[in-house]
């Protein structure tokens, strides 16, 4: 990861915001250095996760009543 100055700086406004991380992608080795691909990433809202839930155990029904 070579970032300069201004990059780091950004990446450290962004963490600081609140719901918003810094997530390490991948890993690479090359030679005695490590290189870290880094990604941002933003949580969800709790609305979001009531709507996945009640999506997931729709399926989960639907498929239940497929196999009987």
């Amino acid at each position: 990861m070579l970032l300069s100055k201004k990059e780091i700086n950004k990446l450290i406004g962004l963490t600081k915001q609140k719901g918003i991380s810094l997530v390490p992608i991948s890993l690479y080795f090359k030679g005695n250095f490590v290189k870290v691909e880094l990604g941002i990433g933003k949580g969800k809202k709790l609305y979001d996760k009531r709507q996945d839930i009640a999506k997931k155990d729709a399926e989960m029904k639907i498929r239940r009543l497929s196999a009987d």
